[in-house]
């Protein structure tokens, strides 16, 4: 178990790089835009996902000493395997709301040419399961890191995510107006039944 667990550790790191590349690959099949956010909200938003990703995984070794490196969960068999698990559940997540957005999908908010409103699959238990997948994944993922700069990044990520979200919103009722909001009034954002 000690090997599955040191694999884990090592491998996960790669495994989200190998899903970003597949990710941005898929994009190319993407509908032309129409309209799309601003650059400065952009801008923030990629900054918090790229501050986000450097604290979660530690790109550049640039945290190695200080509290956030303090361990926070404990090195252990089952928390690596419980992190594990969240991990591929949050990506499984947001590769079934990647692959039922289809063609409206983008890396920005943007509303697409013939953009349609997608209330099927995990749309219909939250309106952004993208971010919840993500979510779970990389809160999987610290729990297999267990170090607190883990944590300050997946609520950075969070912050991200939300901010995103709040834009998507935005776009959503402008181009989809009673539609969205009769959608928005039964199904929770990031979490079914609670948020």
């Amino acid at each position: 178990m000690a090997n599955l667990a040191h694999f884990i550790e090592h491998w996960i790191g790669p495994f989200w790089l190998v899903l970003w590349i597949v990710w941005w690959l898929a994009a190319l099949t993407s509908k032309r835009s129409i309209q799309q956010q601003t650059s400065g909200s952009r801008m923030l938003q990629s900054g918090l996902f790229l501050i986000a990703m450097l604290l979660i995984f530690n790109i550049g070794d640039f945290f190695t000493r200080g509290w956030l490196v303090r361990r926070v969960i404990p090195h252990t068999v089952p928390w690596i395997l419980t992190g594990a698990a969240l991990t591929l559940l949050g990506v499984l997540i947001a590769l079934w709301a990647r692959s039922i957005l289809g063609s409206n999908w983008s890396g920005r908010v943007t509303i697409k040419q013939n953009h349609e409103l997608i209330v099927r699959g995990p749309y219909t238990f939250v309106r952004h399961p993208i971010y919840t997948g993500l979510l779970l994944g990389m809160l999987g993922t610290s729990l297999v890191y267990g170090l607190a700069r883990c944590f300050v990044g997946l609520l950075v990520c969070l912050l991200g995510l939300w901010l995103k979200s709040q834009t998507e919103e935005q776009f959503m009722v402008q181009q989809f107006g009673h539609r969205y909001l009769e959608y928005r009034s039964r199904v929770r954002a990031l979490v079914p039944f609670v948020l």
